[in-house]
């Protein structure tokens, strides 16, 4: 059985910091993928093991000791108590994406939920991994710089005015790149002004065109063109987009409507462009590879091997390996980044640093023409 999703219209979700209900203030939070990870391999224990869905909630919520996500449990097992679906349960409790309760509504009608749940906390578990390896190699860059600012901004106001004071004493002209560190210094102080307010209209600017999709072809083709980096973000969507076709073409779902699904929850344009398009192409009879390959998007290999797969009607087996594949190429890759950022960034910090003490100590290499 499957789903028709052609009148299938995102939702938009409504974030609020808190919400009244019968005089009182409950404060909602976001369920996160690691809470999500763990709901799902529990859920999925319990219900291998014999238990109802009515039962394994019920344990689920009495040993959770996190008060949000106790009352999440109970809203879902209260509502499949009054006769609602699994699908409804989850979905109207604003907390799951359409991927997640969409492939729950799956995995009841084809009777597969056990298959379904095992499948949503692998792609949980596969997408927090993935952020912490991107996190960990990104914090050390990040608190680099920061200290390099703070010292550049140190250097600017303290180190070099305190030279500035001393050559002007002399009299005699300067050097040209003193000259330069000591007008930047005069006025470092709108320079750093400036920058601020630069990355705050910057950011200002993104969140109010973030969800245009001009905004977003735009960001997405500059994010492409980033050396190392964007070849990793191509690689992390592309993941995304295997394991999602996998989950639900494991689930018997529909072609279409796998892409459908998938489409929903990429969150990368070039991507979601490309699926519109190949949906199309596929309803007029021409094969999945064929499509991809008309998409810059996705590689070479990939639209190899997916050809290979429509031959033996393999194609969520397929999709399970280059996930597999995509994730180890991703692995490997972040920690390539961050062995090459490391001494990129020191070097960096050494010039900077360099060029400014260098201009304010080549004066006293020459003192005593200084002095005449």
């Amino acid at each position: 059985m499957s789903l028709d999703l052609s009148s299938y219209k995102t939702e938009k979700s409504v974030k609020k910091d808190f919400k009244i209900e019968t005089g009182q203030i409950q404060f909602s939070k976001k369920f996160s993928d690691k809470n999500k990870e763990i709901f799902y391999r529990e859920l999925c224990m319990l219900l291998k093991s014999g238990v109802d869905f009515k039962k394994a909630l019920e344990i689920l919520s009495n040993q959770s000791g996190n008060k949000i996500e106790k009352q999440l449990i109970i809203q879902i097992k209260d509502k499949v108590v009054e006769g609602r679906s699994i699908y409804e349960s989850v979905k109207e409790t604003g907390q799951f994406s359409p991927y997640e309760y969409y492939s729950i509504q799956i995995g009841e009608e084809t009777r597969k939920l056990e298959e379904v749940l095992t499948e949503l906390q692998k792609y949980f578990n596969r997408k927090i991994q993935m952020k912490r390896q991107i996190v960990s190699v990104l914090t050390y860059p990040v608190i680099v710089m920061l200290v390099t600012v703070l010292v550049l901004y140190f250097m600017l106001n303290k180190v070099v005015p305190m030279f500035g004071s001393v050559f002007k004493q002399f009299g005699s002209e300067l050097p040209k790149s003193t000259q330069i560190i000591i007008k930047i210094s005069n006025n470092s102080g709108i320079i750093f002004t400036v920058l601020g307010l630069v990355i705050g209209g910057l950011i200002a600017i993104h969140f109010s065109l973030k969800n245009k999709n001009h905004y977003r072809a735009f960001v997405a083709k500059m994010i492409m063109k980033i050396p190392h980096f964007g070849s990793l973000i191509q690689k992390i969507y592309i993941s995304r987009f295997c394991q999602a076709m996998n989950l639900l073409l494991t689930s018997r779902t529909t072609l279409i409507n796998s892409l459908s699904l998938t489409s929903k929850m990429i969150g990368f344009y070039p991507i979601e462009v490309a699926i519109e398009d190949i949906k199309e192409n596929i309803t007029r009879g021409v094969s999945l590879s064929d499509c991809l390959k008309k998409h810059n998007v996705f590689e070479k290999k990939m639209v190899s091997m997916i050809e290979v797969a429509e031959q033996v009607n393999q194609l969520d087996h397929m999709f399970e390996r280059l996930a597999e594949q995509y994730n180890e190429e991703i692995s490997h890759k972040t920690k390539m980044i961050g062995v090459i950022l490391e001494p990129m960034i020191i070097i960096v910090i050494g010039v900077i640093v360099g060029v400014i003490m260098v201009s304010m100590y080549a004066p006293m290499f020459d003192l005593s023409k200084i002095i005449k």
